[in-house]
């Protein structure tokens, strides 16, 4: 009994090891991509991180959806790409005494907004030049940012409030939705040939490739300006395994 006890005992600690041991090798062979250098709009500054550096740049732009820069970090370890992670752990972030949605100043109108928003009054003569300094901050943000024109921008979000991919309709031309995925996890193109590869796929998937009427500040529509591909991968926060699979399967369909 004491040995059958024991040789039970005995393979399951050697099972323990053999899993830490594959995991260890696991990642040292997939290490996380280290910092590379950084860029800056204006006082909102990006770490950029990569192992092996491609025309694809990958952006977390807020700061609170944490699940998202896990995504990104882990994709990083398997595949070519450029990661931009802003620092910083909240949402919004400073500017001159005041706050800004950081994914709300990529066009002049946005910046309105969202200074606006977060400073309702301002002394006569300082509204114009903060959003002066904002145009100028953004021209050269995008000049570093941006890849060539065959390259391809993905930026990855979370949602935790009411947001999905209803809202998103109004401004979409093309639509692929399936009833059996979550309507807070989707994936936004601004190019049709990627929409066209990606709405074969089992997740919701839409096109948005006219600009709207009234520019939001999103990067979106500044890539879209700009001819720059964009997609933007969304899902809810905490569900980083379905995030990671999203961004697998976007790139291995591209790919294709």
């Amino acid at each position: 009994m004491f040995l059958h006890r024991y040789k039970f005992l005995k393979n399951k600690l050697i099972f323990f090891i053999f899993n830490v041991v594959s995991v260890f090798c696991m990642n040292n062979q997939n290490p996380e991509p280290p910092i590379k250098g950084a860029i800056s709009f204006g006082d909102i500054s990006f770490d950029i991180r990569y192992n092996k550096d491609s025309n694809r740049h990958y952006i977390w732009i807020h700061g609170d959806e944490k699940t998202a820069k896990m995504a990104i970090m882990n994709h990083l370890k398997f595949y070519p790409g450029k990661g931009f992670f802003i620092n910083s752990q909240d949402r919004e972030v400073n500017y001159l005494d005041t706050k800004i949605d950081p994914n709300r100043i990529f066009s002049r109108s946005g910046s309105f907004k969202t200074l606006k928003k977060f400073k309702p009054e301002w002394a006569p003569g300082t509204l114009k030049p903060a959003l002066d300094k904002l145009d100028i901050q953004r021209e050269k943000f995008l000049e570093n940012f941006f890849p060539d024109s065959t390259g391809l921008v993905i930026a990855v979000h979370n949602n935790s409030r009411g947001y999905n991919v209803k809202d998103e309709l109004k401004f979409s031309t093309k639509v692929s939705l399936n009833s059996k995925q979550s309507s807070k996890d989707f994936i936004i193109c601004t190019y049709e040939g990627d929409f066209e590869k990606l709405a074969v796929g089992p997740y919701n998937v839409v096109l948005q490739d006219k600009l709207p009427s009234k520019d939001n500040g999103s990067l979106s529509w500044a890539a879209l300006r700009n001819g720059i591909r964009y997609i933007n991968v969304e899902t809810r926060l905490g569900w980083r395994t379905k995030q990671e699979k999203m961004l697998e399967f976007i790139i291995k369909s591209l790919d294709q």
